[in-house]
């Protein structure tokens, strides 16, 4: 289908690229696309401006709802756009819909609305260590209150620049491993990237940073005894010739299939070192961790990109990891994923998609 395209005739100027604030600033065009009768009609982009939506609409009742959340960069060698991994979050978008009983969207239509989106509001996108986010959604619009799937949808993507992840910058964390409340279970949706997921996720996150953490770590639902993930992102925990992480589909359907975390699984066996999918026991962690066998924890994902975690609390004591500092590896990662997202770096240079200008 061919793209309509109505430009914003009076587009703010971008925010100081020093002062960004993750997700509050929104680029100033968006693309639409509606599912209507069976199927998708009028891909467009268009000036954001607010979405009419009835107050009967399923997505307000019944959590009808998926997202993905990517990233675009600037090359600063040559000043060109790229995004990165794209196909893989497209994928995930679509595996997400068909958990959350949604239509599919055409690959190709998915990525060409993204390229024309990015080109447009090329002038929105920061230089590193900044870049541009981009956020494909999709809500169940019919205005209906009876407990069924929608049969009206709305897919829209918006963009928007940010900086760091974390206001303090790259510090290690201190996480709490959160045995009250639970992120998903067996047969339940946590593989589907959906906001009901987040949502169950803000008051345990909010009662730990009350505490003086500044994040959480999932436990299994079922025992409580095994990691799977942190509150919005996966965690990886380093050994001497491994690095072990909780695993994904389809061998476990309690945990998002994170891009970051599949490209930092490449990056690990890269350097000669395991990767290894086995969910982590908790007392294990900790055990490994006092006794010096864990040398390394880190958080990964799409906003955060590679974060180190300097301690966890567990049992009702805390446990350093290493000296609390950030570890060799992790810094090496992390250098080298955001080397690779910007351009500066051949390696895994089939990651990046460049963005052809704007039609």
């Amino acid at each position: 289908m061919e793209i309509r395209i109505e430009r914003n005739a009076n587009p703010p100027a971008p925010p100081a690229w020093d002062k960004l604030l993750f997700g509050k600033h929104i680029s100033p065009h968006m693309f639409m696309l509606n599912w209507r009768d069976g199927a998708w009609h009028d891909p467009r982009i268009v000036p954001v401006a607010p979405l009419p939506l009835h107050p009967a609409a399923k997505v307000l009742h019944y959590a009808q709802e998926i997202f993905e959340g990517m990233k675009a960069y600037r090359n600063p060698a040559d000043n060109s756009l790229h995004m990165f991994r794209p196909r893989m979050n497209i994928t995930r978008f679509n595996i997400s819909a068909e958990r959350m009983c949604m239509p599919p969207v055409d690959p190709a239509l998915f990525l060409r609305a993204l390229e024309i989106l990015i080109a447009m509001d090329g002038a929105y996108v920061p230089p590193k260590p900044g870049s541009l986010y981009l956020r494909p959604t999709m809500i169940g619009d019919e205005p209906s209150l009876g407990v069924a799937a929608s049969s009206t949808y709305l897919f829209y993507i918006i963009t928007g620049p940010v900086g760091s992840y974390f206001k303090g910058g790259i510090n290690p964390l201190y996480l709490k491993a959160e045995t009250e409340y639970v992120r998903s279970a067996p047969g339940g949706v946590g593989y589907a990237k959906t906001g009901g997921n987040y949502a169950a996720a803000l008051l345990p996150i909010k009662l730990a940073q009350k505490a003086g953490f500044d994040q959480i770590i999932w436990l299994d639902a079922l025992t409580r005894t095994r990691v799977e993930e942190m509150g919005a992102m996966n965690i990886c925990f380093v050994y001497a010739d491994r690095v072990v992480t909780a695993p994904v589909m389809p061998k476990s359907d309690t945990i998002l299939a994170g891009v970051t975390r599949d490209s930092v699984g490449q990056m690990v066996r890269d350097r000669g070192l395991r990767w290894v999918e086995e969910s982590p026991v908790l007392a294990e962690i900790i055990a490994d961790a006092a006794s010096g066998a864990l040398q390394e924890v880190f958080s990964c994902g799409t906003a955060a990109i590679v974060t180190p975690v300097g301690k966890i609390h567990a049992g009702g004591r805390d446990v350093t990891i290493g000296n609390g500092a950030e570890g060799p590896l992790t810094r090496e990662l992390r250098e080298a994923l955001s080397a690779i997202h910007a351009g500066e770096s051949e390696g895994h240079a089939e990651w990046r998609h460049p963005v052809p200008p704007a039609p």
